[in-house]
């Protein structure tokens, strides 16, 4: 197997918010690629700059970030041709690595765009080197850092500017080239955003310290918790039902908790992330893990905080009504 260490620019509407297309809201205008083997050495390199068809006017902000000109963009190579011969180049047989979660997104996005989604078929397991390098690099910082700060910790020569992608693909090839990987086999992403249409395509993930489940479409939110996959608290460890101690609620940043109580195991925190389809469908990420005593505290004091709040809500609409 090789290994595509890749990278992306892109640009987006110069009219400001609400005036992009919503089926594109980023437009890929610069690809970096780099080969490595096995034994993690480069083997080859992809560099392309793609004019946009879309928003062709290059934002202000794309052009102080990156570097990338007008002129660059107006003479790029149009998006259609350059993915079959990116896609050509990479191989058969290959994994991708990226620097955070959102460029295989983007790719996948404009791709479906341009209806050449199925040259990538989803979802994609591939390596999360800004996430492997907290995990493995920095365990203390809980944070994720920039590219430029861990090629500096890490003492890699950065004589090439950030934010072009085929220099940003090369400093995410050295700091994933520095890490053991042993450990970084156990710890692979899966992008979900061609996610699961059906039961049998649905996604059970399961890792050293939790597991995730990713699932098919739903038409609402309320269809999707009164489906029994949804709501269960299985332990990953055992693979045995866990006794519901709290169960579904809404709490903090939009996500739904539960705790429950495995008997070989221990607590286990569920948590559920409801995730929108670019056709406004919605699927379900839900995260079942072990936690601790304080961290079940936590929770149970999350829920009585919810509990309040919908008794001064409720007590405010009766004082209106009188």
């Amino acid at each position: 197997m090789e290994y595509i260490v890749v990278d992306f620019e892109w640009n987006q509407s110069s009219y400001g918010k609400g005036t992009g297309k919503k089926k594109l809201p980023f437009e890929i205008i610069e690809i970096g690629a780099v080969k490595l083997d096995e034994d993690m050495h480069i083997v080859d390199t992809f560099d392309a700059v793609i004019h946009p068809k879309v928003y062709k006017k290059l934002h202000h902000m794309t052009r102080e970030l990156t570097g990338i000109t007008q002129e660059e963009i107006d003479h790029g190579a149009l998006f259609t041709h350059t993915i079959v011969d990116f896609m050509l180049w990479c191989g058969d047989d290959y994994m991708f690595c990226t620097w955070g979660n959102m460029d295989l997104t983007e790719l996948q996005r404009n791709m479906k765009f341009y209806r050449l989604d199925d040259l990538l078929p989803g979802p994609l397991k591939y390596y999360n080197v800004q996430k492997l390098f907290r995990i493995l690099k920095d365990p203390q910082e809980r944070q994720s850092c920039s590219l430029e700060t861990a090629a500096h910790l890490l003492g890699i020569e950065t004589d090439k500017a950030f934010h072009r992608a085929i220099n940003d693909a090369k400093y995410t090839a050295q700091i994933f080239a520095s890490m053991d990987m042993e450990a970084v086999k156990k710890l692979y992403s899966v992008d979900y955003y061609q996610n699961p249409q059906t039961k049998a395509q649905e996604i059970h993930l399961v890792y050293d310290t939790h597991s995730k489940y990713i699932s098919r479409e739903f038409s609402t939110k309320e269809e999707a918790l009164a489906d029994r996959e949804v709501r269960t608290t299985r332990c990953y460890l055992c693979q045995k039902p866990a006794a519901k101690k709290i169960r579904w609620f809404l709490g903090r940043n939009k996500a739904y908790y539960c705790l429950a109580y495995c008997k070989e195991h221990g607590l286990i925190r569920g948590k559920i992330r409801f995730k929108k389809t670019d056709d406004d469908r919605i699927y379900v990420v839900k995260t079942i893990r072990l936690i601790s005593q304080e961290q079940a505290d936590e929770i149970q004091e999350m829920k009585k905080e919810v509990i309040q709040k919908r008794r001064q809500k409720r007590h405010k609409s009766s004082d209106s009504v009188c």
